[in-house]
């Protein structure tokens, strides 16, 4: 949805000024009230905030002249080739500015990530796996392990280093079920050294979680993952 309503504004936002806009900005500001008012501030507000983000190559005045210019049906300041053209190079200078952005937080991730670990490992009833796992054991179980091939049903909380949850099902209030060797690697390895009725804390290095990839827009490139998890059960096929 978003992508469809940025690129039909993106033809509109390069032209030449006028001297109305300042009559614009006296008027009254409309409060949305009908269906139509709501849809309309709604996609005038998302595409705002987006251009927002561009910081000073989109300027607001002649953004909303573009968007007038459309509406008006008449001949726009710049050619349809002249708009493609800049378009793209503003396409380039964005891809430029994201990889830079990128870099700076995978680097930051890892540092922080990398602390956090070394920290922890540092505490009493925390065990450390050849991969780089680290657990606690919160609660031990008697029941029987999982194996990579099993099922299992879990209650767990996710949280970032900084204390920001993520996920938990236990506030969506119904349990998990997912198959031990379809999970990332630092959660299917602890449910094989889990008995059932278990209750780890987990802490995930990046490479045994979504790595640099992240998983957009809760969990950054390189981010440590840590996770409260119950084991429950393991289910019957």
């Amino acid at each position: 949805m978003k992508k469809n309503i940025i690129s039909a504004v993106l033809g509109l936002c390069l032209v030449l000024p006028v001297v109305t806009f300042a009559a614009d900005k006296a008027e009254k500001a409309v409060v949305p009230g009908s269906f139509e008012e709501k849809l309309s501030y709604s996609m005038g507000f998302e595409v705002g905030n987006y251009f927002k983000g561009a910081g000073g190559d989109i300027q607001q005045e002649l953004l909303i002249q573009g968007i007038k210019d459309a509406y008006a049906g008449g001949k726009p300041a710049l050619t349809p080739e002249e708009m493609a053209g800049v378009q793209k190079q503003f396409a380039v200078k964005m891809q430029e500015k994201q990889k830079v952005e990128l870099a700076a937080m995978l680097v930051k991730n890892k540092e922080a990530g990398d602390a956090y670990l070394e920290k922890n490992k540092q505490k009493e009833g925390v065990k450390v796996t050849d991969s780089g796992l680290q657990y606690e054991v919160l609660t031990a179980g008697e029941g029987p392990k999982a194996t990579s091939a099993d099922k299992v049903k879990v209650h767990y909380v996710g949280t970032l280093i900084d204390g920001k949850e993520f996920d938990s099902s236990i506030k969506r209030g119904e349990p998990a079920v997912f198959g031990v060797g379809q999970v990332i690697k630092g959660w299917s390895e602890a449910m094989q050294l889990m008995n059932v009725g278990s209750k780890y804390r987990l802490v995930i290095p990046a490479e045994l979680a979504y790595g640099e990839q992240g998983v957009a827009p809760s969990i950054q490139p390189n981010s440590v993952l840590i996770f409260e998890v119950e084991l429950l059960g393991i289910e019957k096929e």
